[in-house]
């Protein structure tokens, strides 16, 4: 239990979060503040509890001003199975949650006006989280599906993709329904930063894959997944093949015909250990 306790130690709370709580107290709105982080704040325990119980890397749980984030050191070493759990574990907290509201209410602890209200915060921060946009809980299902079916690029690139779309559709939707345009906007603004942020270090984040799956721990495969190349092959664009949960053995050819098969560590050593950034498959064919 003290373990956990530690993940305290790691909440961060936003500067113009500090701000709006100022405002709602001189503005009498507190109460709607306080459910919302309390809302939030379970979310994101479940989420960082999770990890924590996989042993994942936690650097921060912050609360924004617009929602939360429990940001990890991970890239693509854990497996899929893992990875859905800790991001199913904070949708889930919202259905205990609304339990405990509801017996809150038929005990007359809170009224109707404040369970309709908790009810309403509870609901509506639960199904936003479910929306297919990175960096949301939706967005994050979106990149396990991708990973079990594409390399880990690919399914990164159709991640982006897709939350590109959904967004449009959702600001869209949203503008036309919404009206608090102000709050609207600036959840919009900050998705569409996070989209581009996560676009921008794409070739970061799958050299940091590439880096966990040659030093760091390696978990379960599931599944042996050949992958054929030709001897002029880069061994860089061999690399962005290799999918998660899959090991992988390179078969090299040369004009069509199979000539050696290669470990899919040989080239991770010859990458990063040796260095052979620039290197061809057939050079490492007598290398190794």
């Amino acid at each position: 239990m003290n373990n956990y306790l530690t993940l305290l130690q790691k909440i961060h709370i936003h500067p113009l979060l500090w701000v709006i709580i100022g405002i709602s107290v001189i503005t009498a709105n507190f109460k709607t503040v306080l459910l919302l982080l309390l809302i939030v704040f379970v979310h994101e325990m479940g989420h960082a509890m999770s990890a924590h119980f996989f042993s994942w890397r936690i650097k921060s749980i912050m609360l924004l001003p617009f929602g939360g984030v429990a940001e990890v050191d991970e890239y693509g070493n854990r497996s899929l199975k893992q990875e859905l759990i800790v991001m199913v574990s904070g949708p889930v907290q919202h259905l205990w949650l609304q339990g405990g509201a509801y017996v809150l209410l038929i005990t007359n602890v809170i009224g109707s006006a404040d369970y309709q209200l908790f009810t309403f915060y509870n609901v509506s921060i639960l199904l936003f989280n479910l929306l297919p946009v990175w960096p949301l809980d939706g967005g994050k299902l979106l990149f396990i599906l991708f990973s079990k079916y594409f390399p880990y690029k690919k399914a990164h690139y159709y991640m982006i993709a897709t939350s590109i779309i959904f967004l449009l559709l959702y600001a869209v939707i949203s503008l036309f329904f919404s009206p608090n345009l102000m709050n609207l906007l600036i959840i919009i603004m900050f998705l569409i930063y996070s989209l581009y942020h996560e676009y921008k270090n794409r070739m970061y984040g799958c050299l940091r894959f590439l880096m966990e799956r040659y030093y760091g721990k390696q978990e379960m495969i599931y599944q042996l997944k050949p992958i054929v190349v030709d001897e002029s092959e880069l061994v860089y664009n061999v690399l962005l093949q290799f999918q998660r949960g899959c090991k992988h053995l390179i078969i090299v050819e040369r004009n069509g015909a199979k000539v050696s098969e290669m470990d899919e560590n040989e080239l991770l050593h010859a990458y990063f250990a040796n260095k052979l950034t620039d290197s061809k498959v057939g050079d490492l064919l007598y290398a190794y």
